[in-house]
């Protein structure tokens, strides 16, 4: 089910997600046994970056709190289109410095070896909070409907997946639809009257995409934060 908050205006939409998500980290820190640890994972591109920055001068208990990403290009940090590197030079700032970084592409591995090891790695605690974005055709994280990948996206249980988008550059390593749909506050950042039309058709009937996979799954719950 996914839950609309619609803004007049970027600043505001931008405010109300800072707090929603501050108050669901501070939630879930406090039901943690102290010194125990919690996730946030959030979204790279261009539209989250003055959230990103202002979730940064946040007042949170940063030291406990684990950064990751739902998604990332099969690129160097050094690379423009890397998310790490958009995390780090936007979220990874101010207070949020004292926050701890794991980040899903290490390309001095195999593709393949790599998902596996993330995988079988149980200290990578699935998030508690997580912050999406959506693309035209209805796409969250790197779960594109137009990809080879798609059905394995879509079906499996393992929380890590490699994605060859059809239509964007660059192999990526994104959360599957298993692994999304079991985190417990799932907030949606999206501007546009477009990307609107793209959620409410997601809503009404099931589409071939993932937002609407997400939606239309009784168990999931969705925040969306939208302004025109």
């Amino acid at each position: 089910m996914i839950g609309l908050h619609a803004f007049d205006n970027e600043y505001a939409q931008r405010a109300a997600l800072v707090q929603a998500v501050s108050d669901a980290l501070q939630s879930s820190l406090a039901n943690r046994i102290d010194p125990a640890r919690v996730t946030l994972a959030v979204s790279g591109g261009t539209s989250p970056r003055p959230f990103l920055q202002a979730l940064s001068q946040r007042l949170l208990d940063w030291a406990r709190i684990n950064i990751t990403l739902v998604d990332d290009r099969w690129v160097p940090l050094i690379h423009p289109d890397s998310n790490a590197r958009f995390v780090q030079d936007t979220l990874l700032q101010h207070a949020a410095r004292e926050a701890m970084f794991q980040p899903l592409v290490d390309i001095n591995q195999p593709p393949n070896a790599h998902i596996e090891a993330l995988n079988m790695n149980v200290s990578r605690m699935l998030p508690d909070v997580a912050v999406l974005g959506m693309g035209k055709d209805g796409h969250i994280a790197s779960i594109f409907a137009d990809s080879p990948q798609w059905d394995l996206a879509i079906l499996t249980h393992d929380r890590y997946i490699l994605v060859q988008p059809r239509q964007a550059l660059h192999l990526r390593v994104s959360f599957s639809l298993s692994a999304l749909k079991q985190i417990k506050r799932l907030f949606l950042l999206i501007s546009g009257q477009s990307k609107l039309d793209v959620l409410h058709a997601a809503i009404e009937q099931l589409q071939h995409n993932a937002i609407s996979k997400l939606a239309n799954d009784m168990g999931v719950n969705v925040d969306a934060y939208w302004c025109a």
